[in-house]
């Protein structure tokens, strides 16, 4: 009969290495999620910065009397933001979940064939709240900007 040689500072060494070998995956497991969490965090506030950021960009590059109108249409408000003296439009409103924005004659309707996708928004709301001043609300929350130049 064979008799066990492992001696008791054996197996307690062998028992520390397994717990700090624990808590080491323990530690990794921990940091990852706490990455993803960060990153997470991280991708949701570029999306609202792109999306409120656009808008008033948008109305602000092309800004003149009476050039930021609201269209009501069956699928909701189109923001209509027109490009100088030159008859055309930039026109901002939801389609399939997502706000986009398309380029045409003042006048034509919206044409969601053509358009940009600027970002993914369940929510698209536009006021006039007098003044010049506009509320637009998507799922990043409310900008208010106001037209320099008045209506």
């Amino acid at each position: 009969m064979r008799q066990d040689n492992r001696s008791p500072v054996t197996l307690m060494t062998m028992g520390i290495a397994g717990f700090f070998l624990a808590g080491f995956f323990l530690l990794v497991i921990f940091g990852a999620q706490v990455y993803q969490e960060i990153v997470g965090g991280q991708a949701q506030n570029n999306h609202t910065r792109e999306l409120m950021g656009y808008l008033i960009t948008c109305a602000k590059a092309n800004d003149c009397e009476g050039s930021v109108m609201i269209l009501e249409r069956e699928e909701g408000p189109v923001l209509v933001i027109a490009d100088g003296d030159s008859g055309y439009a930039f026109r901002i409103y939801r389609h399939e979940g997502a706000l986009v924005e398309d380029y045409g004659a003042l006048e034509s309707d919206p044409n969601p064939g053509v358009a940009m996708v600027i970002g993914e928004t369940e929510i698209f709301e536009v006021e006039d709240r007098g003044d010049g001043t506009f509320a637009v609300t998507t799922d990043a929350g409310v900008v208010l900007f106001h037209a320099r130049s008045g209506a």
